[in-house]
């Protein structure tokens, strides 16, 4: 298994509010953590990075293999990582309103446990399909499942950014847990809008399958996102379900 991620400003944010990280516990199974943090005067850094930071602290120190054990623990950090932003924007007035979305998954043997909370998304790739395992918390996807909007609408939607739901938020946050088995071959990509606003799921499929290895691959979806306008940070994480065992950071 090979892992890789890269982040990016992008063409028009004066600073990154993306925050990514791969992290390992006492008996080497591996987080993974894409967030992407909302709200001014830089509060939505804070966010993402915090969360990111705490979660993978929290995990570099357990020891946990069993699969009821890990979404437990990612129930609860994430949901103690909610009370923390929470607080912190409570008690300062310039990061009132800050929060973040995440998208986290732990790989067990050849089991993948994702967390999701916002619109931040994580695809598997296999046999030269793309398919989206998160669904966005965000107010256009409800639009687009009541039927008040096609999906076409939705692309361009003046609301498209707006969240119904995210890490920050007083009280507890409702976590989507999904679990999945994984093959050698598969590839697994955990994405911040910034590309999959920017970039369509043939094309991000297509970019993938056609690099030469993991480290083009990051390099040219941050590209097309960028040649796309770039209009937000742009954040991808890569894992490479393969026999090899590398971490390639950025």
């Amino acid at each position: 298994m090979e892992i890789g991620f890269r982040t990016d400003v992008g063409r028009r944010r004066k600073n990154n509010q993306d925050a990514v990280g791969v992290f390992q516990n006492q008996e080497k199974v591996k987080l993974a953590i894409v967030a992407d943090g909302m709200g001014g005067h830089q509060a939505g850094d804070v966010a993402s990075h915090l969360t990111v930071s705490d979660l993978g602290k929290a995990w570099e120190n357990s020891n946990l293999t069993e699969q009821e054990d890990v979404i437990q623990w990612l129930l609860k950090q994430i949901q103690q990582e909610n009370e923390e932003i929470f607080d912190k924007g409570q008690q300062d007035p310039s990061k009132a309103g800050m929060g973040t979305t995440i998208v986290a998954v732990v790989i067990i043997d050849q089991t993948v446990l994702l967390a999701h909370v916002g619109d931040s998304r994580f695809y598997l790739l296999r046999n030269g399909k793309i398919k989206q395992i998160t669904e966005d918390h965000s107010l256009v996807n409800e639009l687009v499942k009541s039927g008040e909007i096609t999906p076409e609408m939705a692309i361009h939607h003046p609301r498209k950014n707006v969240l119904v739901r995210s890490i920050g938020i007083p009280g507890t946050v409702e976590v989507d847990l999904t679990a999945l088995e994984v093959t050698l071959g598969d590839k697994l990509l955990l994405c911040s809008d910034g590309l999959s606003n920017m970039v369509s799921d043939q094309e991000i499929m297509r970019i993938i399958d056609q690099a030469a290895n993991l480290d083009e691959a990051l390099d040219k979806l941050i590209d097309a996102a960028n040649q796309a306008g770039g209009t937000d940070n742009i954040t991808v994480l890569l894992i490479d379900y393969n026999e090899k065992g590398e971490i390639a950071n950025d």
